[in-house]
């Protein structure tokens, strides 16, 4: 087979600096300390830059099987993290449990895919039957989802003791008294001018 993962036309891929700074809040929330919160749905990647080397990082959803981070990818070989995993593979992913050094292995076996496809089904049914429409792919048809896996981008990640990108960090902690501040301020505002206008 081919394993030559097509982006998915239902997911475009983000273009524009707003989207893209959109699609990127959640690190900032990350580094706000809210990756307690958003790791029970969503996983920080690190992966290492094909062309600089660098450490790069997204926040996308994931599902666990068998006590392994399952990551299906929606945009396929047109993603960036896709690439850099596809040219190194060793990665460090973050939920609410905390930081892991982590092998990304693509998954192509028939078994395994059906194993996981009533997994996927049942942790965001919309979104994974848009998917696998985008994609030509009955979703109602585990046998079609099979023989047609070529076309789905998705990530084991095993556990390694190989050197891994260094985790993001909570670094933005000191943000919250200025958030706390701008609220407060515009709440006294709000509730000043309308009593002032109401007098």
């Amino acid at each position: 087979m081919n394993w030559r993962i097509e982006p998915s036309p239902v997911f475009p891929y983000p273009q524009g600096l707003t989207l893209r700074l959109l699609v990127r809040s959640p690190i900032l929330a990350w580094r706000m300390g809210l990756g307690r919160i958003l790791g029970h749905v969503f996983v920080l990647i690190t992966t290492t830059g094909r062309k600089s080397g660098l450490p790069r990082r997204v926040v996308t959803e994931y599902f666990t099987h068998r006590g392994k981070l399952i990551v299906p990818c929606a945009y396929g070989a047109h993603s960036d993290w896709y690439r850099n995993i596809m040219a190194n593979p060793l990665v460090t992913a973050q939920t609410w449990q905390g930081a892991e050094s982590l092998r990304a292995v693509l998954i192509t076996g028939a078994e395994e895919i059906r194993a996981l496809y009533p997994v996927a089904m049942r942790r965001n049914p919309v979104m994974m039957r848009a998917y696998l429409r985008s994609l030509a792919i009955d979703p109602d048809d585990v046998e079609d989802v099979v023989a047609k896996r070529e076309r789905i981008a998705w990530f084991r990640f095993e556990p390694t003791a190989e050197l891994t990108p260094p985790p993001l960090m909570t670094d933005l902690l000191w943000l919250w008294p200025f958030v706390l501040g701008v609220i407060l301020t515009a709440a006294w505002l709000w509730h000043h001018y309308t009593h002032k206008s109401d007098s």
